[in-house]
């Protein structure tokens, strides 16, 4: 069964544990780990422009 976006942004952010059956490859865990940075960034600014926004008006 195919894990929907939510369960992959879970597992990223270690809220949902990973799958044991899933193969274990450097190239996946780099891809993840860079995923999780790249959601961390996205989720900040997103934060950052909501901050901004409501303090200037």
């Amino acid at each position: 069964m195919k894990d929907s976006i939510w369960n992959q942004v879970l597992t990223y952010f270690y809220i949902r544990k990973r799958n044991p059956d899933a193969p274990k490859n450097i190239n996946t865990s780099l891809m993840h780990g860079m995923n999780r940075i790249s959601l961390f960034m996205f989720l900040i600014a997103i934060i950052v422009i909501i901050i901004r926004t409501f303090r200037h008006h």
